[in-house]
């Protein structure tokens, strides 16, 4: 038996605590799944699953995939597959009461969040103010944000011995994808349950780009080894995403420092000039996807189904997703993709077209009229911008229902919008009235209406999958009108976003690079830019703060470089000069 096989074997075949640390593509969740099937093969009781937790949707969207791969229908019934959040939040909706919350719990969504704080961030002035708001809303209303699921779930677990080996008892063994990722209170969560059950942490040392998030760090891996003494084992490098090409040799390269001065197969480069004037990124992107189309049928024979353009940050894809939209003389059709990115502004304006759904009294007419100012105040205070234009919009909302008669621009043009809609004929069909709510919105010619037509572009609400349009479709067929618009539409994103929302990677994606951690995508165009930091031109590709050798920049382009299982294509700025492509022959 080689070496590789052995170690497999040996994982396979331990009944202790695990660690598998590898690199992208060496096979670690094959090597798990392949493990909990064997532990469902073994034998489960009544009620019993391999449970297996990653760090983002897109990662449990691969396993989803993998898992039918490596196990029978009857046996895929016994593996819970789930983000840390959805575990949690089963601990939580059934047991917060036991913390002194109400029974009944509802999700702060990330959006509402963001409107109800003005969109603070942990460094912002009045945080620690909204961290106590943030609280007693979980305490005393039962609304719960993101960030506290993890503290109140470990809570729950250090106060109940109960509770903790129940969860144990239900799963008895629990697979950790991503280990070095997980937080302060996930990593206390399976260090509780570890003396009841058998953990299996997977691991990259390398990949490691969440250092910034509270309780994320280098030290976790060294945690995990003192804590559960597991049975480790490295499968290094091997490569089996990207088996056929040099894409991994040359994120290792990167990361490490090292030009080998010649090409790597299954990545290229594609250069532009950057500014004077500024690129046409319509015409640079249109090539860039023409000439990775290429390189993938030219090395597989057949046509990419998924592809990514990473960026750097969310107005840089906020760019690219607009220059793939754009229409103009002989550029053809705009590029259908799906944009990921902060969406706090987009989702609160979709809550706004919801509304707008809605069957209106107009006799109640001017009480709607101050119902949207309010929600696009909401919408616009998510960006944590605009302050003295959210003001006023909330000063004339409440004059408006205190009675008074406002003839301003929005007011006037929010009349006439809920009016023409409140004796449209609206079809049935979601995806079709979604678009009349959007036209209506754009036609307005209001800035402010203007402003969140384009925020629906943005979040190209249905194309993120079937179930905001099936649950505004329910609406439809009990009522025949979308009489809970908005309730359907949270109640879906609630479940998207959190609970059991997880879709395949489908088509093209424009992301960040964080984004795109734990995805993997035929071919990958990465973007860089030529950053202008006042007289200085700097590249993209070099974080902010990152001194020489750049450590950090260099994981994060790793990153971005490895989720291409065929080829990637560098979009590279003539100058200025990269430190970290030095040396390398694209």
């Amino acid at each position: 038996m080689n070496e590789p096989c052995a170690l497999r074997e040996s994982v396979m075949a331990c009944e202790g605590h695990a660690l598998v640390i590898g690199g992208p593509g060496s096979g670690k969740t094959t090597l798990a799944l392949r493990k909990a099937v064997k532990r469902i093969r073994d034998g489960l009781l009544p009620g019993q699953s391999a449970l297996f937790l990653s760090f983002s949707r897109a990662a449990v969207a691969r396993i989803l995939d993998a898992s039918k791969l490596e196990s029978s229908k009857a046996e895929q019934a016994q593996l819970s597959i789930q983000t840390f959040h959805s575990f949690f939040w089963d601990i939580l909706k059934a047991h917060a009461y036991l913390l002194g919350a109400p029974h009944k719990l509802s999700i702060l969504l990330p959006q509402d969040e963001k409107a109800m704080s003005g969109g603070l961030g942990d460094e912002d002035e009045g945080w620690d103010e909204w961290v106590v708001e943030r609280e007693r809303l979980f305490r005393e209303e039962g609304r719960i944000a993101f960030d506290l699921f993890a503290p109140n779930a470990t809570e729950l677990l250090t106060r109940s011995s109960h509770l903790l080996s129940s969860i144990a008892g239900r799963h008895p063994l629990i697979i950790v994808d991503e280990a070095q990722d997980t937080g302060q209170f996930a990593w206390q969560c399976i260090q509780m349950l570890a003396p009841y059950t058998q953990v299996l942490c997977l691991a990259d040392l390398e990949q490691q780009i969440f250092d910034y998030l509270p309780g994320v760090g280098p030290e976790r891996v060294i945690a995990i080894r003192d804590a559960l003494k597991p049975h480790e084992v490295d499968l290094g490098t091997q490569n089996h995403r990207s088996p056929d090409s040099e894409i991994l040799a040359f994120g290792n390269d990167i990361l490490k420092g090292k030009a080998r001065g010649a090409p790597y197969k299954g990545v290229s480069a594609l250069r532009y000039r950057p500014e004077k004037p500024p690129p046409n990124w319509n015409h640079v992107l249109r090539r860039a996807l023409s000439e990775l189309f290429e390189a993938i049928r030219a090395q597989t024979d057949e046509k990419p189904e998924t592809i990514a353009i990473l960026v750097s940050n969310n107005r840089s894809a906020l760019k690219m997703s607009n220059a793939l939209n754009a229409l103009g003389a002989n550029v053809g059709k705009p590029v259908k993709h799906k944009l990921l990115f902060d969406e706090a502004e987009a989702l609160l304006s979709a809550r706004f077209a919801a509304f707008l759904l809605e069957p209106k009294n107009l006799a109640q007419l001017e009480a709607d009229v101050a119902t949207s100012m309010e929600m696009i105040a909401a919408a616009k205070r998510a960006t944590g911008k605009g302050t003295k234009e959210v003001a006023k919009l909330l000063e004339q909302a409440n004059k408006l229902r205190s009675g008074k008669v406002l003839n301003v621009n929005v007011t006037n043009a929010l009349r006439g919008l809920i009016s023409a809609l409140a004796v449209s004929d609206f079809s049935g069909d979601p995806a079709e009235d979604w678009l009349t709510v959007k036209h209506a919105l754009r036609a307005a010619n209001q800035d402010e209406l203007t402003r969140v037509a384009a925020q629906l572009d943005f979040l190209v609400a249905f194309r993120r999958g079937h179930r905001i349009s099936a649950s505004l479709a329910a609406e439809w067929l009990r009522d025949g009108a979308y009489t809970h618009a908005r309730a359907a539409l949270d109640q879906a994103l609630a479940q998207e976003q959190i609970l059991d929302g997880v879709e395949p990677l489908s088509g093209l994606q424009v992301m960040t690079f964080h984004k795109a951690k734990g995805k993997q995508f035929d071919g990958v165009i990465i973007v860089r830019e030529a950053r202008r930091t006042g007289p200085v031109v700097e590249s993209s590709f070099v974080w902010r703060g990152d001194a020489p050798p750049f450590p950090k920049s260099r994981r994060v382009l790793r990153v971005g470089i490895t989720r291409a299982k065929v080829h990637t294509l560098i979009l590279d700025p003539q100058w200025p000069l990269c430190p970290i492509l030095a040396g390398h022959k694209l």
